[in-house]
């Protein structure tokens, strides 16, 4: 499913115009990335958690030439799905 198919099934549900639903979804995705970059966590009770995950710094191997080069430690996004949903989805 994509944003716009996205768009169109909350529509149906909600009964709002397309464009208002585009706005909330636009606002909700910008909030969460902001909340993220901050280094907070954002949890949506029965849904999931989002929160940053540290990766450290590693060795990996150009698979082209087959050398070696350093990656350097960065914060990645992280999605742990809630019970409730794992639940669903089973």
């Amino acid at each position: 499913m994509n944003k716009t198919e996205l768009v169109e099934l909350v529509k149906e549900k909600t009964g709002l115009t397309k464009k208002d639903v585009k706005e909330i979804i636009d606002a909700t995705t910008d909030v969460i990335t902001e909340a993220l970059i901050k280094g907070e966590k954002v949890s949506l009770v029965g849904f999931g958690t989002f929160q940053t995950s540290h990766r450290k710094e590693r060795v990996g191997q150009n698979p082209q030439t087959g050398e070696k080069i350093k990656i350097a430690a960065r914060d990645v996004p992280k999605f742990t799905p809630g019970k409730s949903l794992k639940d669903q989805v089973k």
